[in-house]
């Protein structure tokens, strides 16, 4: 969590203040759009525009909502924004397996494999369904945190979740039975 006074420093004009505050979030800022976007070239265009948009709205942040709140808002309004722009595409990216002991091969390929499911699964949410997704389970962030940064009501935020979280349930059933329906 990033202190408050390293918030309040860098609004009053302190240049390393700011650039440390940057350097704090932009790992969290990263996997947010990461998460969001499931492309690492998006979200690397995504993470640099929302840190220049904190760079130059450092100002205009008011202590009334948590600072990560406000970040993720930021982040998840340019990555919907992204999104909406974007052409549909299919992601081609292979990711090597690296084993760290022979006897736990089966265990990582099935990990692996279980981690891809978990990420189609996620993919093929409706965006708003996948938004609040990723920041309940990725970033972890509660669920009026997530209201705050959606700008969404608390019970549309819960709503959201709960079909979400039965759309995963049947689609990752659905790999387990072997077979996926598009």
């Amino acid at each position: 969590m990033v202190e408050q006074g390293l918030i309040r420093a860098a609004q009053a004009g302190d240049r390393d203040a700011l650039i440390t505050l940057l350097r704090e979030i932009e790992g969290h800022v990263y996997k947010t759009a990461f998460y969001i976007l499931h492309n690492e070239q998006d979200a690397l265009d995504a993470s640099q525009e929302a840190l220049i948009r904190v760079y130059t709205k450092i100002g205009s942040y008011e202590e009334k909502a948590q600072f990560k709140t406000w970040v993720g808002r930021i982040v998840t309004n340019i990555c919907i924004d992204k999104f909406r722009r974007a052409k549909p595409t299919i992601s081609m990216d292979e990711h090597d397996m690296v084993f760290k002991d022979k006897q736990d091969v089966e265990r990582e390929v099935m990990s692996g494999y279980l981690a891809e499911d978990i990420r189609e699964a996620i993919d093929l949410l409706p965006e708003h369904h996948r938004t609040v997704i990723v920041l309940r389970y990725i970033q972890d962030l509660s669920y009026n945190e997530i209201a705050d940064c959606l700008d969404l009501p608390l019970n549309t935020v819960k709503s959201y979740l709960f079909r979400a979280r039965q759309q995963l349930q049947n689609r990752l059933q659905e790999y387990q039975k072997g077979g996926v329906s598009g």
